[in-house]
C-alpha cells in the first residue's frame, strides 16, 4: 500500500481521539486502541500498528491526547520508596478506623460453599487491567498466561488446588487469541496439569471462530513464524485485544456465573448474617483484652 494509504497521522489522531473518549478516562492498552480503529476501517498488519504507536507519540506530546490515557502492562515497578512523613494524629486514626473495620465486617469466602473452584487464564499479561474488574467483583483468580506457561506456573497452579480447592470441581475459564497457537495453547495447559496430577475442566470462552465471524473482527494473514500454522485452516490470525474491553468483562463476568449456585450463595449469606453478631462482640472482647495488657506493661 503507498504512503497515502488515507491511515496517516491525519486520521489515526482524531479517530483515536474519539474512541479514548468512549472510555470516559479508563485506561487501554495502545494495542487495544490499535485494534479499535482496525474495527472501523484501518488495516490489520504490523507496520499500522506501528504507525498508530508512533502517532500517540506525537500527538501526547502536542498535547491532543493525555500523557496518562494508556497503560503499560507488561512493565510494572516493583516494591516502593517509603519517603511519606507521617504524625501521631493521622496515625492514630488510621489505627482507629483499622479496628472498626474489624469490628464491622465480616465476611464469609464467596465460594467457600460452592462445588466449583473457578480460574480465569487469559493468554495475555496485557490484558489483565480488562478483565481485573470482573474477577475481583466475583473474587475469583485471574492467571495471565503470557503464551505458553512454564512448567513451574502450571505446577504451582496444581498446588495452589491442593491447597485451596478442597475437593471441589476445579474450572478454568480460558481467553485467548484465534490463531494456531491460540487454540493450541489450552490444549497443552489441560494435557501438563492432568499430567501433574490435577483433576482439572478447562472451558475455552474466547476468543472461537464463531465470534470472529459474528462480531466482524478482521483477520491478519497467519503469522509463517507459528510452527503450527502449516496444519491450521481457521480464517487467519486475531488477537484477544481486538474484542471491545466492555464486551469482554461482559463475557467473563457471565462466564464465571455460569459457574455459580446463587441458591447455595443465598445460604451463605444468611450464615454470615448470623455469625456477624457473635463476631463482633468477641472481636470487642479481645481489643479490651490487648488493651489491659498493654497498660499492665
Amino acid at each position: 500500500m503507498p504512503k497515502d494509504d488515507g491511515f496517516g497521522r491525519g486520521w489515526i489522531i482524531p479517530h483515536a481521539r474519539e474512541i479514548l473518549d468512549e472510555y470516559s478516562g479508563e485506561l487501554i492498552t495502545v494495542r487495544q486502541l490499535y485494534y479499535r480503529l482496525v474495527t472501523i476501517g484501518m488495516p490489520n498488519g504490523n507496520r499500522f500498528y506501528k504507525r498508530v504507536v508512533a502517532a500517540m507519540k506525537v500527538a501526547r506530546w502536542d498535547g491532543l491526547v493525555p500523557f496518562g490515557a494508556f497503560v503499560d502492562r507488561e512493565r510494572a515497578v516493583h516494591g516502593e520508596t517509603q519517603a511519606e512523613s507521617k504524625d501521631l494524629e493521622s496515625e492514630i486514626r488510621h489505627a482507629t478506623e483499622s479496628i472498626k473495620d474489624w469490628m464491622e465486617f465480616y465476611f464469609l469466602e464467596r465460594w467457600s460453599n460452592q462445588p466449583n473452584y473457578v480460574e480465569v487464564w487469559i493468554e495475555k499479561k496485557a490484558l489483565q487491567g480488562v478483565f481485573e474488574r470482573p474477577c475481583n467483583s466475583n473474587r475469583v483468580a485471574l492467571c495471565p498466561c503470557k503464551g505458553y506457561p512454564s512448567l513451574t506456573f502450571l505446577y504451582e497452579a496444581q498446588e495452589r488446588y491442593i491447597d485451596k480447592a478442597d475437593g471441589k470441581d476445579v474450572i478454568i475459564l480460558y481467553f485467548g487469541d484465534y490463531d494456531p497457537s491460540g487454540e493450541d495453547i489450552p490444549r497443552s495447559i489441560e494435557a501438563t496439569l492432568r499430567k501433574l496430577g490435577a483433576n482439572i475442566t478447562l472451558k475455552r470462552i474466547a476468543l472461537m471462530e464463531e465470534q470472529v465471524v459474528d462480531w466482524g473482527l478482521p483477520p491478519a494473514p497467519t503469522k509463517q513464524t507459528d510452527s503450527r500454522a502449516a496444519n491450521w485452516d481457521g480464517l487467519g490470525q486475531v488477537e484477544l485485544d481486538a474484542v471491545e474491553p466492555r464486551k469482554l468483562r461482559t463475557m467473563v463476568g457471565e462466564a464465571i456465573q455460569n459457574e455459580f449456585d446463587t441458591d447455595l450463595w443465598d445460604s451463605l449469606l444468611e450464615r454470615q448474617d448470623r455469625e456477624a453478631k457473635e463476631y463482633r462482640e468477641r472481636v470487642k472482647e479481645e481489643v479490651i483484652k490487648i488493651a489491659d495488657n498493654l497498660n499492665e506493661e
